[in-house]
């Protein structure tokens, strides 16, 4: 099949050829014969320059003919030809470049990347027609896509041309089709330096754009790896565009960076950097806004925004923790931890205070409580804390002089609202107490006094036990009924 199509390229290039000084139907016949050659690669790697100088010529005389329309206020029905004819042309330079580096090479060299953008803000301009028009931006953007896969050349050209303003215009545009392309072809284009320009407070919106689309178009496969491949690789643009988002989109932004943060891979040096200065970042804010979840003891505010912010600053805290590449950095941050303790002791207390989020219940009543935004928010606090004090001494001392370890031991029982309390609450104590005989020792007296429920401790797989007038906390195998 290869073979036959190959074959058949000269004698459509040369129909084409012979059809360039003739009637646009008989162009748009020999391109479209050629853009279904070019679906094979053989005919893409034969393709000679001449084709592309015709597709160009043509893209340049529909150019002219688009703007004489709107100079002289003709009926816009006579572009009809027109748009099918360009359709045609960027569907068959679409399909020319696809995993070959030569013609899009050739392409960029002709000058065709910078007919196509002028092209495209003018097909852009067309108020009717617009299926038409539709179809030839759709095509017009998978183009441009495809001339800059794997080419850095391209890339550069397209961005020269066409960023910001092809980005600001087709990222908000009422097509879902064009948006994703749109997407595509930002992704393609983008860098590490072309990250940061970016932050030019001009060109910030493309980037809130790609966050807005992710919002709406949740598939949008483009606005995802945009966000987590590029967007927050810089931490400076990170923090500029959490500035500018609302809190709903905040909720998006730190959902898409626990998603990046919990990926397995092997991390570069500079990756941690990058991770290490976002968790500064995000640490901070968590400080901020921790307390913005006490409003979620109202059933009334079950839905506030900042709360939900700080659900989620949590969320993705307890997974950077999680990380062995950011532990040890996020355990020497002032004040991180000494904020889970605190809030987890205002949101036990508002728990004990009246009936609410977290207050600790054995038995669901309905489905309202289960799809609660805090469901687990203490859970995640004692996760945090454990990951904190994980073989780290100096972490395991501040939480005994804050009066923890107590609070940890009051939370550790079955709670609906808060899934595998008692597990993170294992884990949180076998790290607050290995290695460290005070943490052991106040544990011991605890529950000698009756202060710590023995209960509780057998079902973390603990227990007391009197040696040489000492108490010890030791671990002990569960036993099998």
């Amino acid at each position: 099949m290869a073979a036959s199509g190959a074959g058949a390229l000269p004698a459509a290039a040369a129909q084409l050829e012979g059809a360039m000084a003739g009637a646009a139907g008989e162009r748009r016949e020999g391109v479209k014969e050629l853009a279904g050659l070019f679906r094979e690669a053989q005919a893409r790697e034969m393709a000679e320059e001449s084709i592309f100088r015709n597709l160009l010529e043509i893209l340049k005389s529909a150019l002219s003919e688009i703007e004489q329309t709107y100079k002289n206020s003709y009926e816009l029905a006579d572009l009809d030809t027109c748009l099918l004819l360009v359709t045609e042309c960027f569907r068959c330079l679409r399909n020319a470049c696809v995993e070959c580096a030569k013609n899009q090479h050739v392409m960029r060299n002709l000058g065709l990347i910078s007919t196509s953008v002028h092209l495209i803000k003018l097909l852009h301009g067309i108020q009717i027609k617009e299926e038409l028009v539709l179809t030839a931006l759709r095509c017009s953007l998978q183009f441009l896509g495809n001339i800059a896969a794997g080419n850095g050349d391209s890339q550069d050209s397209i961005w020269k041309c066409a960023f910001p303003d092809l980005f600001l215009t087709f990222l908000t545009y009422s097509d879902e089709k064009i948006v994703a392309y749109c997407c595509m072809v930002l992704f393609t284009c983008l860098n590490s330096e072309k990250v940061r320009e970016l932050l030019n407070p001009e060109n910030l919106t493309v980037a809130l754009h790609v966050l807005k689309v992710y919002k709406e178009q949740l598939e949008s496969e483009w606005s995802f790896l945009i966000v987590t491949d590029h967007l927050l690789k810089c931490p400076e643009l990170v923090k500029a565009l959490y500035a500018k988002l609302s809190n709903q989109e905040r909720v998006i932004l730190l959902e898409l960076m626990t998603a990046k943060v919990s990926e397995k891979n092997l991390a570069t040096s500079e990756e941690m950097n990058v991770m290490s200065r976002n968790a500064d970042f995000l640490a901070g804010c968590f400080r901020k806004k921790c307390e913005a979840v006490l409003k979620l003891t109202s059933a009334a505010d079950a839905e506030d925004e900042e709360a939900l912010v700080a659900i989620r600053l949590l969320d993705v805290l307890c997974e950077m923790t999680s990380n062995n590449g950011q532990l040890e950095h996020l355990q020497a941050l002032p004040d991180l931890l000494e904020t889970a303790i605190d809030t987890l002791r205002l949101t036990h207390l508002a728990g004990k205070q009246a009936v609410n989020i977290f207050t600790a219940t054995h038995a669901m009543t309905g489905q309202e409580e289960i799809s609660h935004p805090a469901v687990g928010f203490k859970s995640h606090l004692i996760r945090l804390i454990g990951n904190l004090c994980y073989k780290n001494k100096e972490n395991q001392d501040r939480v005994y002089e804050l009066d923890g370890i107590p609070l940890i031991l009051d939370n550790c029982s079955i709670d609906d609202n808060n899934p595998f309390v008692n597990q993170w609450a294992v884990y949180a104590i076998r790290n607050l107490t290995e290695q460290n005989e005070r943490n052991q020792e106040l544990i011991a007296q605890m529950e000698e006094k009756g202060l710590a429920d023995n209960s509780a401790l057998e079902s973390m797989g603990l227990e007391i036990e009197k040696r040489d007038g000492k108490l010890i906390l030791r671990s002990v195998r569960k036993k099998t009924p």
